[in-house]
């Protein structure tokens, strides 16, 4: 019996972050959608993961930040520099790298850039990207993805009031079913990732301002004769 050699092993791909997810969404999607532009500058790059509508949730990155994230993906084959332009343009790999069909590539995508959705959700969604003829080819390629070595997708446990359940992608690691329904959870967020350590010294100031207001109400009750924290004598 014949055994792979070394060089045809494919090495396990390591969890990608929710940027680098959200970039392989962007080049597989404007890839199918502007073909004409495609390979993608990191002007059009980054503008593509910045987009406010498709997109869940929505992100502020800057060009650095997608820059960096190319050179991890490109480390991993996932993304490809063009060569033929001044101005250096980007495509993905994730077929390839994967070992996926461009159907189950389709999906993949639509998940990067809208996070879960049910089998019908992302039919509707990937429709730009591949034509699924019903839901249940769109199940069947999401059962292969489940049961791929390792696993792309899972399929999440019903969210309370809703009829169907989701899927997700799992190359950014083990995800667990949202509470509340996404489209609710996700319609208003954004964030940077350089805005959390900002985030952190904010809280910070407030919890301080806090205790120094606190302390004031303390010492001028005190001086007023005034008991806090105990509800006043009945009469």
């Amino acid at each position: 019996m014949n055994t792979p050699s070394a060089s045809s092993v494919r090495p396990p791909l390591r969890e990608l972050t929710p940027l680098e997810a959200r970039v392989l969404g962007v080049l597989v999607e404007k890839q199918h959608t502007v073909p004409d532009t495609y390979p993608l500058s990191l002007n059009s790059l980054t503008a593509g993961c910045n987009q406010k509508t498709a997109r869940a949730p929505v992100m502020n990155v800057s060009e650095d930040e997608v820059l960096t994230t190319i050179d991890g993906l490109k480390r991993l084959s996932l993304v490809i520099e063009g060569s033929s332009s001044r101005v250096p343009r980007f495509e993905h790999n994730v077929q390839r790298v994967l070992g996926v069909p461009s159907q189950s590539v389709a999906l993949l995508a639509t998940l990067f850039l809208r996070g879960p959705q049910t089998a019908a959700e992302l039919r509707a969604n990937s429709a730009r990207l591949h034509g699924f003829a019903d839901i249940s080819s769109v199940e069947s390629f999401l059962e292969e993805l489940a049961t791929n070595d390792p696993p792309r997708v899972v399929k999440l446990p019903r969210v309370p009031g809703e009829r169907e359940s989701r899927w997700m992608h799992l190359l950014c690691g083990e995800v667990s079913a949202p509470d509340t329904p996404v489209g609710e959870a996700s319609a208003s967020e954004s964030y940077s990732l350089s805005e959390f350590e900002a985030l952190k010294a904010e809280q910070k100031r407030l919890v301080h301002e806090v205790a120094l207001l606190r302390a004031m109400v303390e010492r001028m009750a005190s001086e007023l004769g005034i008991e806090i924290g105990k509800s006043s004598p009945e009469a």
